[in-house]
């Protein structure tokens, strides 16, 4: 299925696009309605549009994730660093793009730890929203981004590893220069920046780990150290990468779940006004901004063998992409899918992908969005869009945020 597609080209589909930068689903909507299972010749990949076909595929765990199984020339073989797939995969990916048996070995102890240290992060995360929330309250006007959006994952997730409260000017520039390896059309400056960050982390990760077993603590890293002690089959290398995909992964994307959802309730005034009257819609809350804008355009897996996919024949280490924004907005899955409705019940979203690949950080994203929705709109009952508020859209493929956004009290 391609010439009757309305895009010519995947990167139509992303932040690269105006159309889809301002409005994504001017793009995908007409896809799904008449083409939902496309081939990009372009970039040799297949595009799926529709809810029952992207849940199908991400609760595959037959597929593959690694792009180095893909074909020559496909958009998931152009994202390898070619130059390191000799590398154990563990040495050159986190657990992200890892296929098994290193994607087991690794995430499961990785998981382990994580999951616990967030279950018992509830009270420190409202601690973070407060402080973050008292930093902005006599402001008459701020950039909810800058100001609030992006500290709360930064200081959270610093908090959880372990990080130096001292150390948290610097662990937040960093945190963001790191994120710069997300973007391929980066800048020389911003290229620098990422380079930098890049390598002040890993110096910082290796020193706090050894410092860890030198010295336990109460957090995340010593957790890691503690369990490579005990027979984790994990190298130094493979606790730092998956560390800083952690950070990047949760960082960015948790920023973009606030800033999105504080712009849809400013956008519905109903839909605010019922949070406010009800707190226990928070969580159903935190679901619908998820499902209506949520931070995450796409996921992949390659085809292990010849197959049919949405009714359509697949060939062997062909890349899928899978449409999780368009599959959200299936009609025939959601009722009056473009509502943003936060009494919603019923089918899951797939912002988080699914089966073996499921997002790590889901728990943390959730329990960070719970806290600040919680409480925000209690504490700034009158915020409005700022008369300069229209918010700049992230022009970063595939993620969908805002990198400015002000408001005023």
């Amino acid at each position: 299925m391609t010439g009757d597609a309305p895009v010519k080209s995947i990167l139509e589909l992303s932040a690269f696009d105006p159309i889809a930068k301002a409005d994504p689903h001017a793009r995908l909507k007409p896809l799904r309605e008449t083409c939902p299972v496309w081939r990009d010749e372009t970039t040799k990949t297949w595009f799926l549009s529709r809810y029952a076909d992207v849940r199908g595929v991400v609760n595959d765990r037959t597929m593959w994730r690694g792009g180095e199984r893909a074909e020559i020339g496909s958009f998931s073989r152009l994202l390898l660093d070619e130059s390191r797939l000799h590398e154990p995969p563990g040495e050159r990916q986190s657990i992200l793009t890892m296929d098994e048996p290193d994607h087991s070995r690794i995430r499961t102890p990785l998981s382990k730890a994580f999951y616990a240290r967030v279950a018992k992060s509830r009270p420190k995360i409202d601690r973070i929203v407060s402080d973050v929330l008292d930093s902005v309250q006599e402001k008459a006007e701020f950039d909810l981004i800058d100001e609030v959006a992006i500290p709360i994952p930064i200081v959270a997730i610093a908090r959880i590893l372990g990080v130096d409260d001292q150390r948290l000017e610097e662990f937040r520039d960093w945190s963001e220069g790191v994120i710069l390896g997300l973007n391929p059309v980066r800048t020389p400056d911003e290229t620098a920046h990422m380079e930098r960050s890049q390598t002040a982390m890993t110096a910082y990760f290796t020193e706090l780990m050894a410092a860890r077993r030198k010295s336990g603590a109460d957090d995340l890293v010593s957790d890691m150290v503690q369990l490579q002690a005990e027979g984790a089959d994990l190298s130094d290398t493979e606790i730092r990468t998956n560390l800083l995909a952690l950070l990047v992964g949760g960082n960015l994307t948790t920023t973009d779940l606030i800033g999105n959802g504080v712009r849809l309730f400013l956008l519905n005034p109903a839909q605010k006004a019922k949070l406010v009257a009800d707190p226990a819609l928070v969580p159903q809350a935190v679901e619908e901004i998820l499902r209506y804008e949520g931070p995450v355009d796409i996921t992949g897996r390659v085809l292990p063998e010849d197959r049919v996919v949405g009714d359509c024949p697949m060939k062997q280490s062909q890349s899928v992409m899978l449409g999780l924004r368009s599959a959200n907005r299936d009609p025939a899955v959601f009722e009056r899918p473009d509502d943003f409705d936060i009494t919603r019940k019923g089918t899951p979203h797939v912002s988080f992908g699914g089966g073996a690949h499921i997002c790590i950080g889901a728990p943390l994203a959730r329990m960070e969005a719970a806290s600040f929705f919680s409480t925000f709109f209690q504490r700034f009952p009158r915020l409005r869009i700022a008369e300069a508020g229209e918010p700049q859209w992230r022009a970063l493929p595939f993620f969908r945020g805002m990198e400015r956004f002000r408001v005023a009290v």
